[in-house]
């Protein structure tokens, strides 16, 4: 089994019969529903989606087992997961967040930049933070322009560093 990627995370139970709020982390939210069982991150719990809506930002789904508002509470905040090889391959220029974590960063005279830790979306596009061997890690937007090359066989990213990034005050240095 390849490792798990986080699908969903469980939000507040909904009604008095057991259904919670999900968000999803994939394109089409009620794919969740088509994964199989989704699971906790250590394996240790299984859930079933048995009903799936849409709701405003959110689905509202019910798991088989889960039957009581106070069951559907006691979930709020899990992360659910399923593993990779249960998710459809990506097209060209498409990747799994996960499949990019640990990447090489270079630049693209091949110097070495860190490595990919995170990649982050709070609203405005993507972003790929990449930690150094040392010091603060560097966040960049996570487009082409600055992410020419991404290289999953040969385990790394190539970024074209901006000239200059907005804030920046060279005097202050």
């Amino acid at each position: 089994m390849t490792a798990p990627v986080c699908v969903a995370r469980i939000g507040a139970a909904h009604g008095v019969r057991g259904a919670v709020r999900l968000w999803t982390f994939t394109e089409d939210p009620l794919a969740v529903k088509d994964y199989g069982p989704l699971m906790t991150k250590d394996g240790a719990r299984q859930f079933e989606v048995t009903h799936a809506r849409e709701a405003k930002d959110h689905l509202v789904v019910t798991l088989k087992g889960v039957a009581s508002r106070d069951d559907a509470e006691r979930l709020n905040g899990l992360e659910l997961y399923v593993p990779r090889d249960r998710l459809p391959e990506t097209d060209d220029g498409e990747y799994y967040h996960t499949d990019l974590i640990g990447l090489a960063a270079v630049t693209t005279s091949e110097q070495p930049l860190g490595k990919v830790i995170a990649i982050h979306n709070f609203g405005a596009g993507d972003i790929i933070e990449i930690a150094p061997p040392q010091g603060a890690t560097m966040l960049l937007p996570f487009t082409n322009a600055v992410v020419p090359t991404v290289d999953l066989a040969g385990g790394r990213v190539v970024i074209e560093l901006p000239q200059e990034i907005d804030g920046d005050d060279p005097s202050a240095a």
